[in-house]
């Protein structure tokens, strides 16, 4: 008996493992369907797409994120049938005080709908309430609204917005209408808040997102596709859009079940919680029915939908609207006689999906991303309505009453457009997160120093840390608009301050730190204030170079340096930064200065005096002789010794054919002489030299030295 139990373990175990070796097999063949298909989609072809991708749902369920491929290209796909977005929306001059993203008044500026922000721009709230007290006190209540949405108070936010929406006022309409739908929306009063979704101008993605959401709560998930779909392709970086295209997408192509009941009830826990219920419902009140009639059935519905193929289906993309019966639907009529409304097919059409076959899931799946132009013209914002009842474009445009808003008849007052921080004219205006502006170059200087804003003192060390300055366009257009005089004025100084910071000869910055060589890398950890500043002024203005000195107890800095130029630069999130550099030309120091902390000083470049003839000659001689004696020192060094200086500086340089190419001359003698372990101020004495043979004998003197100690 204990026999025979050994022998089932050992039975079992094999079989385990013959599992897992198939399961570790359809794994590998899933991702490597995946692969074909990406590359399908990525090559803009559809079809094979479609068909890949439900191949891979047999082998296992796939994340919504793993189709971030397939939608671009059905995106792609959308664009081509509808043709250009651009051309089907309704032209309208926006207002300079208008949101570019929603098109409505700013109210809150930098608009909050348009921009990622923390808090309003203090300075332009400021302006606005000038110049727009009524607008100002209508954006106020809209905030108010979205407010009261957010703590779920949304009887008084669906009031509050009503009140807005029957004062007429044409701009604050559409805005008190798309919060009012989605209080509507929270409240399950889906209907009152497509109603709402459907008078917003459809040019703004915001509002295209908010009644696609509309569409699929009601079932509606063909629509809600298309519309999804076309809020992408006005807005392609709208994430929240990408990621519900993603799971209906992922729904569609879900793979095949037994029977209809088991794929209702797998995508019913994926569906929202006001559909679950329906789905529950359909399925109780279903007959039941032998496993028999259930496959006849099935075999009947099967290979009455398989005629059709793939070309003659294609030809039925802008078909969205009609019924279409599909193997599934057909089976669940089959079931059950009775009809059922227009928002319950779209439902059966993605309930029903997981029943169909990866041939059919493409067709089916093209019928439901198709747009036709009629169709198209009613998503997108009611023209093609119009058009039906023969209102041209012009007369619709001419129906538009938005306010087109202009400045302040007095003009703006200079002091009003004032950095706190210069007292000038603001150039490159700035916002930080906690709504205080300030010039670019102005805000960068004080965050060198202290990581708050120089006014409220609100930590700015996540701004910091991303370096996203960015300009205030309003701001900078109103000055640009309203005080052209002034503004021409303040470039014309900033551009004569860029001008003398970017010389390379007359006050040219040093950095007063160590010895740099030509030709040799010097990687630099920069974190004073004052150095943090010269190396943004170097980037800024082009140059990507500085001065490299060392220090001189009296002078300040030595009269000999070299010039190194910025490769790469990786600002830290508290401000520091590891700058990537290698050295340029050496120079004298004729003059010394100071500028906003750091050193400057008037420069001259150094280059090697060359020789000809008989003197080349015994040059090349030495030359080689100092190349061959400094290999057999670096071949004797230590192991530990010889990997630190390659990690370091790298390899040494190759010998060069023409050893007066260069005004510095060869590259192997500035690396062996950052390598050798000699005091700085001999090596700068080197650095100073602009004899090639004098260079080489004193390298040659200092190897000799250094050889006789490992001798000993």
């Amino acid at each position: 008996m204990s026999t025979q139990s050994g022998h089932d373990a050992e039975r079992s175990g094999f079989f385990i493992g013959e599992d897992r070796d198939r399961a570790s097999e359809e794994m590998d063949h899933c991702e490597l369907i995946l692969q074909k298909a990406n590359a399908q989609a990525s090559a803009n072809c559809l079809k094979e797409a479609i068909h890949l991708f439900s191949v891979a749902m047999r082998y296992g369920p796939l994340q919504p994120e793993q189709l971030s491929t397939f939608v671009d290209c059905i995106l792609r796909n959308f664009k081509r049938k509808s043709g250009a977005c651009e051309s089907q929306r309704l032209e309208t001059e926006d207002s300079l005080f208008d949101c570019p993203n929603c098109h409505q008044f700013i109210g809150e500026p930098v608009c909050q709908k348009a921009v990622r922000g923390n808090n309003a721009n203090i300075l332009l709230c400021g302006l606005l309430d000038k110049w727009f007290p009524q607008e100002q006190s209508m954006s106020r209540t809209i905030s108010e609204v979205d407010a009261l949405c957010s703590r779920s108070q949304y009887d008084e936010a669906i009031s509050l917005a009503s009140e807005l929406i029957e004062s007429g006022t044409p701009d604050f309409t559409s805005v008190a209408r798309l919060s009012r739908a989605e209080a509507f929306m929270a409240t399950k009063r889906y209907q009152q808040a497509l109603e709402d979704t459907e008078h917003c101008p459809n040019y703004s993605p915001e509002v295209l997102f908010r009644k696609a959401m509309v569409l699929h709560e009601m079932g509606q998930v063909d629509a809600s596709l298309q519309v999804f779909l076309q809020c992408l392709s006005i807005d392609e970086d709208f994430p929240t859009a990408k990621r519900e295209v993603e799971k209906i997408l992922c729904s569609l192509l879900s793979p095949t079940h037994e029977n209809v009941k088991v794929g209702l009830r797998e995508t019913a826990q994926s569906t929202p919680p006001h559909l679950r219920s329906k789905t529950v419902v359909s399925d109780a009140h279903a007959e039941p029915q032998s496993p028999v009639h259930k496959q006849d059935v099935q075999h009947q519905s099967r290979s009455a939908s398989a005629q059709p193929s793939l070309e003659s289906l294609e030809k039925r993309w802008e078909s969205l609207e009609r019924p279409g019966l599909s193997r599934a639907l057909s089976l669940r009529r089959c079931e059950s006689n009775s009809s059922s409304s227009s928002s319950d097919e779209g439902l059966k059409r993605v309930c029903s999906a997981p029943q169909l076959g990866d041939q059919e899931k493409g067709s089916q799946l093209k019928r439901k991303l198709s747009v036709s132009e009629q169709e198209h013209c009613v998503l997108t914002n009611g023209i093609g309505k119009h058009k039906k009842q023969g209102v041209t474009k012009e007369k619709l445009r001419a129906s538009k009453t938005r306010m087109y808003r202009n400045g302040p008849e007095a003009g703006l007052d200079a002091n009003d457009v004032e950095c706190s921080l210069c007292m000038r004219l603001f150039y490159e205006p700035v916002t930080t997160p906690c709504g205080h502006t300030f010039c670019k170059s102005c805000l960068e200087r004080c965050l060198d120093h202290t990581p708050q804003c120089p006014l409220c003192k609100q930590s700015l060390k996540e701004y910091l840390a991303s370096r996203n300055f960015i300009v205030t366009m309003l701001l900078d257009t109103l000055v640009k608009q309203y005080l052209s005089k002034e503004y021409k004025e303040r470039s014309k100084v900033h551009q004569e301050e860029t001008k003398e910071l970017s010389n390379l000869t007359k006050n040219v910055p040093i950095f007063v730190c160590t010895m740099a060589y030509p030709t040799v890398p010097c990687p630099l950890h920069v974190f004073e204030p004052r150095y943090r500043l010269m190396i943004r002024r170097c980037m800024d203005t082009g140059t990507q170079q500085f001065g490299m000195c060392i220090s001189d107890p009296e002078k300040g800095f030595v009269d000999y340096g070299c010039m190194l130029i910025i490769r790469s630069v990786h600002f830290l999130p508290d401000g520091r930064s590891v700058v990537d550099t290698v050295g340029g030309k050496r120079f004298k120091v004729l003059s010394r200065g100071m500028r906003d902390g750091y050193s400057i000083g008037d420069i001259q470049y150094l280059e090697d005096k060359k020789v000809e003839d008989g003197d080349l000659e015994r040059l090349q001689e030495l030359h080689d002789s100092v190349y061959e004696q400094a290999c057999v020192w670096f071949q004797n060094l230590k192991n530990r010794f010889r990997n630190q200086i390659l990690q370091h500086f790298g390899t040494m340089p190759e010998q060069e054919t023409n050893i007066q190419a260069t005004a510095n001359g060869p590259a192997w003698c500035w690396w062996l002489l950052a390598v050798l372990p000699i005091d700085p101020w001999y090596q700068l004495s080197v650095l100073s030299m602009t004899s090639l043979h004098d260079r080489l004998v004193k390298i040659q003197q200092i190897l000799t030295y250094l050889q006789s100690i490992q001798n000993s």
